[in-house]
């Protein structure tokens, strides 16, 4: 039996998609029961609840062979490190009640570090918090900048003919597909071959910088002109705070970008192993750009 936090989410609905077609039994486990539904069969059970209340997660863990774990997002929380530091407490606790033997937990490059890294502060707390779990297994994956950050901005694609962000045009950037995150955390799921505590830093294709993404971006959708522009961190503050994200979670994305802007958030060099398949021009063509037209459509 498999657990799987955030089995709806961005990544783990892909692990939940693969663990399934392979025939392993799965439990699913996500805030609310209504995505879950369609998945439940004789492989999947559902647990819906919140990960905060620690019995809840003893029962979704009880007799699990391996734990998929992760900080779900909180775009609201008024003081994000206090959510994340929360929810990673219920989780590491019930997993030693649980005596769960393995667990693979998505994290983020940058993760080493104690802070001035935003959001990811928290994921440094959670690594460090499984870590010291006795007799653990555990295999943290330390995932570059998700491809799918860029569909925010399909609508200002649309509109106003930009990309932005408050990101460096020129700073070449490890950038990955969420489908290649989940085809890693799913084969150890199931293999369950790593010991103790291990990092896997996991950077996408190649690396490449937000003026070259925007290039390809717009050959993808017949935009040649198409064009990168930094937004000042002010405004970008501003304009999230705007969207319904609370001011701390704001403020947390700024320094995140700051971080990766002066340098300070680095992966490990670029080999074989941490080098997934799928291009930034594969997932255009596969989730972008089907993305932007549907946008375009409605």
């Amino acid at each position: 039996m498999i657990t799987v936090l955030g089995a709806t989410g961005t990544v783990g609905g892909k692990i939940t998609d693969i663990l399934l077609k392979k025939g392993e039994k799965v439990r699913l486990v996500a805030r609310t029961g209504d995505r879950l539904r369609r998945l439940v069969n004789k492989q999947a059970q559902a647990f819906a609840g919140d990960a905060m209340d620690t019995e809840f997660l003893v029962k979704a863990f009880k007799d699990a062979d391996a734990v998929f774990t992760l900080i779900p997002p909180n775009f609201k929380a008024e003081k994000f490190l206090d959510y994340a530091d929360k929810i990673g407490e219920s989780i590491a606790r019930a997993l030693e009640v649980t005596r769960v033997n393995y667990v693979v937990n998505l994290s983020s490059a940058g993760a080493e570090l104690p802070a001035g890294t935003g959001p990811i502060v928290g994921l440094n707390h959670m690594e460090e918090r499984l870590n010291k779990i006795k007799g653990l297994n555990v295999r943290h994956i330390r995932a570059a900048f998700f491809m799918e950050n860029l569909l925010w901005n399909t609508d200002l694609i649309r509109s106003k003919g930009i990309n932005s962000d408050t990101l460096r045009g020129d700073l070449k950037l490890q950038m990955i597909p969420t489908k290649d995150i989940a085809t890693y955390a799913a084969e150890r799921l199931i293999k369950r071959d790593f010991t103790a505590s291990s990092v896997r830093y996991l950077l996408g294709q190649r690396d490449i910088s937000m003026i070259e993404a925007t290039e390809i971006i717009g050959r993808k959708i017949n935009k040649p002109a198409l064009s990168y522009i930094m937004t000042p961190y002010d405004e970008a503050e501003k304009g999230m705070i705007a969207m319904g994200m609370s001011p701390d979670v704001s403020r947390l994305f700024i320094e995140m970008s700051r971080a990766f802007n002066e340098g300070r958030i680095k992966a490990d060099m670029r080999n074989a192993e941490n080098t997934t398949p799928t291009s930034f021009e594969t997932f255009c063509d596969e989730v972008l750009v089907p993305a932007y037209k549907q946008l375009k459509a409605a």
